[in-house]
């Protein structure tokens, strides 16, 4: 996905806060989620999809206005967690890599979050890229 940054997400000196980045990969897994007919918070669902890790390294600035692209893809599909990498760019420059790792867990009242496995109906509509970890 392409974004532009805006001048809310930058710091005094117009560079894109590191907090931000977790929010563009956020973005990216939600559009995922969407492109296989799903949401990450499907309501009414019996799980819901907890973030157990996430992380950044950060390779060159952003800066207000500038243009970048977001692309994200699932290196790894557990029996109860997704595991994604996220890269930024801009042009041929990589910006950022990143990795975010979500688990299914029951989301039923009066009943405590525990981790499942995830529903074969979900599991289905992702694919891991090829190569899967780097």
């Amino acid at each position: 996905m392409v974004r532009r940054v805006q001048f809310y997400e930058t710091d005094a000196a117009g560079i894109v806060h590191f907090s931000w980045y977790f929010r563009y990969m956020e973005e990216a897994e939600h559009a995922l989620w969407r492109e296989v007919g799903l949401s990450v918070a499907q309501p009414g669902a019996e799980v819901g999809w907890p973030r157990v890790s996430a992380s950044f390294d950060y390779h060159r600035a952003l800066h207000f206005e500038e243009e970048f692209e977001i692309r994200l893809r699932v290196v790894a599909i557990g029996a109860k967690t997704i595991r994604f990498a996220c890269e930024l760019t801009r042009g041929d420059e990589r910006i950022a890599t990143g990795a975010l790792t979500i688990a299914c867990v029951t989301r039923r009242p009066d009943e405590r979050m525990r981790a499942v496995p995830i529903p074969p109906d979900i599991a289905a509509r992702f694919q891991v890229a090829p190569g899967g970890e780097t």
